[in-house]
Order: C-alpha cells, then structure tokens, then sequence
C-alpha cells in the first residue's frame, strides 16, 4: 500500500475520476488535428488511444491534461467543466516517452519534486514526503535506488521512476503518452504487464497512448482506435478484433489482407470464383472482403473453397507463411499455418473461416 498523503484518503479501486470528452476540435494552423471527438472514461477505467501517427491521439490526451486548449468543446472530471482549468488544477499525472527526468536530480529528489514545489501551506512535511517517496519506490520496484542519477539507470528503470514521480502527488487520473516508445520489446512487454497489474490494484483513472496495437490490446480495458482526428471505434480488444465497424480498423487491428470482390444479384465473386459471405448492406458493385491470414486453412480444392497455387512458403516463430496466388488474381495472399504439405507450384483450395466485407474498392482501402 502506497502512503497517502494527509488530505488524501488511500487509493481503493474506482478512485479516480470519470471523465467525459465532448465535440472537440482542434487545429494548428490550417491542419485540423482533431473533428469533434466524443469519448467517455468510467472511473477507473483504463482506456488506450491507439492509431497510427497524426491521427490526433496524443493531441487529444494534451488536452484532457489541460497541456493544449481545444478550439471548441469541453472536457468533464466528475462531471464538472475542467476545460479551462490549469494543468496543476486537474489533478492528473503525467508520464511521457522521454522520461522527462530532472537529470541533476536522485531518483529520490525527482519523485519528491512534484511534493516539495507545493505551495507551502500545501506542501507536506518532510517526514511524510520521505514516507511517501519510499514506498512509492517500494510500489515501482526501486527500493533502494534513492541516490542514484538517471544517468545510473536503464530506461525501465527510468521511466518507472517517471511514473512514480507521476504517482506522487496523488492525482486521480494518470495519463501516459507512448512512455515505452523508447525502450526495448523485451523491457517494453515487461513494463507492460507491471502497468496492468499496477493499475488493477490501484483503481486510478488511466489514458494511455500508443501506436502499437499489441500493446493497447493487451493492457486496455477499452481502446479507442483514432484515425485522421476522428475516433473510428471504441470497444473493448475483443470488439475491436472480432467486430470492426470500419475497414480502417479491421486493416489497423491485427494482420489482413484485403481482396476486392465484386457482388451481383446477391452474389460475391473473387477473380472470377463464388465465396460464400454474408451481404448485409452490400449492394452491387465492387467491395472489399478482409480477410485474416490466421483464419485462412490450406485444403484441396473443391466446392466451397477458394482455388489456387503455392507460391513462396516462409519459415516463422509459430510455423509457415505461404503466399498463394489465387486464380484470376493479380495479387497474391498470405496464409498462416502451422504446417505446411504442399509445395510450391501445387494446386490448393483455401478455405475462409471467416469473412468480413466492405463496400469500396481496392485502391481506396487504406
């Protein structure tokens, strides 16, 4: 248990704050980085801003912190205006990639720093910063590392300095922008399930931003994948993997490949070939079918299957990529298997588990 400060009660679950994102806008310059964004956070949740770069996330996590001031709309805590409050007022904490660690300071006088910079009538004795420092470190594993300077430490180590120094005045929402962008994968998974457990025993409030969709999948309860200043979905990793509402997020969720198909009178063909696939809202016209490389099975060819040749066949960690070119395809797909008995040249059928279709055509897909 992390001691609190004396105006604070402990962190029980559930005691951050909620928080409500309401039509923002914001541009710079002639750039609109972000269209009228909504989005609600329950108290202690911890929701993951995920898309590719420019697409506003980090823009919108600056202004949730009070860092940027949106041109229109409003940002709630606890159901109350804190669109014009100061970023020392919101009571957030905050943890970016670059550590942003005082380098002349101890990992002690870094997460002190946040405590003793209080106004003094605010400000906590010394005794109770000590106190506090110590088991902060305690919670982030560094007990022990009071004296050291960044300079000292790995990058892990740095920056769950930074999240302690974050953590120590208490804030009720923790905001995180890429913090581990710049860490190795190793590191990078490591922190990631220490993030998870940290935030399912202390309950705070967290918006975490990221580019890498594995790791918003794995650590979020929810995840709200933006694209080009608008939020594309919000759902949870098994909604967004298994019911993509758009084709930006099927594409940016997980491995596809997306194959045109043409539908006539309640038929879809590809290359020539009939797939069964469900039309809804499909009509007439060419389409996008998306498809997952994993959910793709090498069989023998015959009705029901998707007729082809094996191309190039590719060792991985988990077992084979095989590239099939199928009949009356220009482009060739990939198929994951974990093993393999045809050879390149052989005729094979594929059969799809599943399929996902859009309207639109190939060259617009994204």
């Amino acid at each position: 248990m992390v001691t609190p400060l004396p105006e604070q009660a402990p962190t029980d679950r559930g005691a951050g704050s909620d928080i409500r994102v309401a039509a923002i806008a914001k541009g710079f310059g002639n750039y609109p980085a972000l269209h009228g964004v909504d989005l609600d956070i329950a108290r202690g949740e911890l929701v993951a801003l995920l898309g590719p770069s420019g697409s506003g996330k980090t823009t919108l996590l600056r202004i949730i912190a009070g860092l940027e001031r949106p041109d229109s709309g409003t940002v709630m805590f606890d159901g109350e205006d804190a669109t014009g409050l100061r970023v020392q007022d919101r009571r957030v904490g905050l943890v970016f990639q670059h550590y942003a660690l005082f380098r002349h300071m101890t990992v002690y006088g870094n997460v002190a720093y946040g405590l003793r910079v209080r106004a003094r009538r605010r400000r906590p004795p010394r005794a109770v910063i000590r106190e506090r420092v110590r088991s902060l470190l305690d919670l982030v594993q560094l007990a022990g590392f009071e004296d050291r300077y960044p300079a000292q430490l790995s990058g892990g180590q740095r920056q769950r300095v930074a999240l302690a120094r974050a953590l120590a005045i208490e804030p009720k929402v923790l905001l995180l922008d890429e913090p581990f962008g710049a860490l190795d994968a190793k590191v990078r998974k490591d922190l990631r399930r220490w993030l998870r457990d940290f935030h399912r025993a202390s309950g705070l409030t967290t918006i975490f931003v990221t580019h890498d969709q594995d790791e918003a999948m794995e650590i979020a309860d929810r995840v709200a994948v933006l694209n080009e200043g608008r939020i594309e979905q919000v759902g949870s990793p098994d909604d967004l993997y298994e019911r993509p509402a758009s084709p930006f997020v099927m594409s940016f969720i997980g491995e596809t490949v997306a194959v045109e198909v043409v539908t006539r009178n309640g038929v879809a063909r590809i290359g020539g070939q009939r797939i069964n696939t469900a039309l809804d809202g499909i009509g007439d016209g060419p389409s996008l079918l998306y498809l997952r490389p994993g959910e793709i099975s090498i069989t023998a060819p015959g009705p029901g299957t998707l007729a082809g040749r094996v191309g190039a066949i590719r060792r991985t960690a988990a077992g084979y990529r095989v590239e099939v070119a199928i009949d009356g395809l220009a482009a060739a797909i990939d198929v994951l298997a974990e093993k393999v008995e045809a050879k390149p040249g052989d005729r094979i059928g594929l059969a799809l588990a599943r399929t996902r279709l859009f309207p639109g055509e190939l060259r617009s897909a994204s």
